[in-house]
């Protein structure tokens, strides 16, 4: 077992909260256009684009992951200090079972409950982790849905100034010219329509996911068929 199977998942929580959860290679995406091929022959109407590298390359989501590291310090230091003290925890029965391991004859049914033991502590400590992390989860999604949100409008916009007809998802597009790149239009447009967003979100709000499986779940609970009502107590039929 390795002396460190924890500090995988936790590690990762307290880099995205004390990163924000960036998607910054997204942003990049956005920012860096593939080179133009001279002389080629450009199909009027068509573009293509990134939905998710322009909102991460928006003035509101850059500003936001600044902001939200502030607005959410209390939460982040106490997974920080929960992390802490987990790996403290830990580290001597990742000792010892290291040690038995070495044994000359090592004691295979103890080492399996140590084994046990060890991975119990992790998974509850990860599960633990990711509920104190939650609230902060919760902003993450919370802006990117307020920009999202904006998304159509933006590009709508930068396809009639471009009059472009058709855009296709970058990730669909095997290979392209700079010319059919619409990120930078679309990226203008949405900074205009929303410079900024909130970064707490209203109480009792859940992702657009959420709502909507709730909303399908409650429609199809409405559409069930009633149960049959129960057939009325009679005289049986005789029989002849």
């Amino acid at each position: 077992m390795q002396n460190r199977t924890i500090a995988a998942p936790i590690a990762a929580v307290a880099a995205a909260i004390a990163l924000g959860a960036a998607p910054h290679a997204m942003a990049q995406a956005a920012a860096a256009p593939a080179a133009s091929t001279p002389g080629g022959i450009v199909a009027p109407g068509i573009a293509y684009a990134n939905a998710q590298a322009v909102v991460g390359a928006s003035a509101a989501y850059k500003t936001a992951m600044v902001q939200l590291p502030v607005t959410y310090k209390a939460q982040i230091d106490a997974v920080n200090t929960r992390r802490n003290q987990i790996t403290a925890q830990l580290k001597p029965l990742y000792d010892k079972f290291e040690a038995d391991q070495k044994a000359a004859k090592p004691d295979q049914a103890a080492l399996r409950t140590q084994a046990a033991q060890i991975q119990q502590i992790e998974q509850a400590a990860e599960r633990e982790i990711q509920q104190m992390a939650e609230p902060l989860n919760v902003a993450q999604q919370y802006i990117i849905e307020q920009i999202s949100d904006k998304l159509t409008a933006a590009t709508q916009a930068a396809m009639t100034k471009r009059k472009i007809t058709l855009v296709l998802d970058s990730q669909s597009v095997l290979k392209a010219d700079a010319v059919y790149n619409l990120n930078q239009d679309i990226l203008t447009e949405l900074n205009t329509l929303i410079p900024s967003v909130q970064l707490v979100p209203p109480a009792g709000w859940l992702p657009r996911a959420q709502r909507e499986a709730a909303a399908q779940q409650a429609a199809a609970q409405g559409a069930a068929p009633a149960a049959a009502p129960a057939a009325p107590a009679g005289k049986a039929p005789e029989g002849r």
